[in-house]
């Protein structure tokens, strides 16, 4: 029996391209996309929200500047049809009339097969103190993390599934070094294993909030961990069953994504280790 789509759900498999561009002038469409940073100036002039900079108020310095990276916009299926600030792309009035983007979520196991969880910074502007996942993050609207050239934008195959995983796990070497200091040695790109897509929608707090399509990745390691505290408050390995204890814990508070992916995956993938190409799936989970 086909469950029924919920209304934010349809709304969302809805939007066409030019709905997207309509409803929020500010994305850039990808053909007009230089592959560079938005300017912090250029970020500071955005229209998405009249009154946003209030958004802001209290929070870390650094982590605003974040806030002007350029995110990859998508359409409900996963294309990539331009760029938007990170600002833009998480603030909760926009993600409501369906604005969607790229994220990818590592799992990173030791050789003894546990888990490395980072506790999210109190800097951290979504979902801050939060345990959570190895590293999450998003692929920024470059070349080398969209998985293809710029002068290939008129070429017939740049919006493959493969593409577009070469481009999350350049993007996870990258977070890996910023969030954790883990060096790119320990973690070349050739070694992350794609297992699904996600597809969700969470509120944060202080009108923030994440709708994406998440990849997930599978890496293992033993890279030294160098945390920066300005994203990572704490950091533990843990076993499977450390970690559902850990869910008992009334006082421990997860991200929603790994909640989700808990829940439904994360368990019976660790059983499988070391024979993942039995999990990995094509399909794009929706969690809406």
């Amino acid at each position: 029996m086909t469950q029924e789509l919920t209304p934010y759900h349809k709304l969302v498999k809805s939007l066409s391209k030019d709905d997207i561009f309509e409803r929020f002038p500010d994305v850039i469409p990808l053909e007009r996309t230089t592959g560079e940073k938005r300017s912090d100036s250029d970020y500071e002039k955005t229209t998405d929200v009249v009154g946003s900079s209030s958004l802001f108020a209290g929070h870390d310095e650094e982590q605003i500047r974040l806030m002007a990276e350029n995110c990859i916009v998508l359409d409900y299926n996963d294309i990539p049809i331009g760029s938007g600030t990170k600002k833009l792309c998480h603030i909760m009035k926009n993600i409501e009339k369906g604005l969607l983007h790229r994220a990818f979520s590592v799992f990173l196991f030791d050789s003894q097969n546990r888990l490395l969880l980072q506790q999210r910074a109190d800097e951290k502007i979504t979902f801050p103190q939060m345990w959570t996942n190895t590293c999450c993050s998003h692929p920024l609207c470059v070349p080398s993390e969209l998985g293809f050239s710029m002068d290939s934008m008129n070429g017939t195959n740049i919006h493959s599934l493969d593409t577009a995983i070469r481009g999350v796990k350049s993007a996870a070497v990258r977070k890996l070094k910023h969030e954790l200091g883990i060096e790119p040695e320990y973690v070349p790109a050739s070694n992350f294993k794609f297992l699904t897509r996600i597809h969700y929608m969470s509120p944060s707090n202080g009108g923030w909030g994440e709708h994406e399509i998440d990849y997930i990745l599978f890496v293992k390691s033993d890279g030294k961990v160098q945390a920066n505290p300005n994203e990572v408050k704490a950091y533990k390995y843990v076993s499977a069953e450390e970690l559902k204890e850990m869910f008992k814990c009334k006082d421990l508070k997860f991200t929603p994504w790994f909640k989700l992916i808990c829940e439904s995956y994360l368990f019976d993938w660790w059983k499988h280790i070391n024979k993942l190409d039995d999990c990995t799936s094509t399909t794009i989970n929706r969690m809406l």
